[in-house]
């Protein structure tokens, strides 16, 4: 990789990170700490985002590799967050909630795998002639 897409990484993880901060933050003050509320939404958002880029700047703008670093490996690399999905799962598991905790796994896994795939279904539609 050269030094343009080493620093196109960089640039987009800081961007997707404030990003992640500020999504995840409102969602928390707009639906309580009682769930991973702000967790799921940048993962859904993030996942649903990262069908229809991939759509949008592979297949139709055949975008450089630098501009394909910058928004799908830096930007939604750090927007979404499997570690922090992570963390808090096993903190419900240790507080003795696992009704939350198989929430969590089930809800965030099912429908972020759909928010990818509607992203590629919208991306085709939008985006092939």
């Amino acid at each position: 990789m050269t030094a343009w897409g080493w620093f196109a990484v960089a640039s987009g993880g800081a961007l997707g990170a404030m990003a992640r901060f500020f999504v995840s933050h409102h969602a928390y003050q707009w639906l309580g700490r009682d769930f991973a509320w702000g967790t799921l939404a940048v993962n859904v958002i993030g996942s649903f985002i990262m069908g229809f880029v991939a759509i949008l700047l592979v297949d139709k703008l055949e975008a450089s590799p630098e501009v394909r670093a910058f928004v799908m490996v830096g930007f939604l690399g750090a927007f979404t967050t499997f570690s922090t999905f992570s963390f808090e799962t096993v903190q419900y598991l240790q507080l003795g909630e696992f009704m939350k905790a198989a929430m969590n796994i089930a809800v965030s896994v099912l429908t972020c795998l759909f928010a990818v795939w509607l992203g590629l279904l919208l991306g085709r539609q939008l985006l092939t002639p």
